[in-house]
């Protein structure tokens, strides 16, 4: 495996992160009735930091 290979996986990897964290933003943006209407799942506080934060690799979630 050459570097190149290592590093596009790893930029693959926060692309998909940074997009899943990018929607979580907007839905939780939406109405609670909105929300409730197309099956969002309440996942915690929508005043909760972490959703609106940057968005952080797996080791560094896990060490909180």
């Amino acid at each position: 495996m050459s570097i190149l290979s290592s590093i596009g996986r790893i930029a693959a990897g926060y692309a998909a992160t940074r997009a899943r964290y990018r929607a979580a933003r907007t839905l939780y943006l939406l109405p609670l009735d909105i929300r409730k209407d197309i099956g969002w799942p309440e996942l915690g506080d929508p005043g909760d930091a972490d959703i609106f934060s940057a968005p952080r690799s797996r080791a560094a979630a896990m060490q909180r």
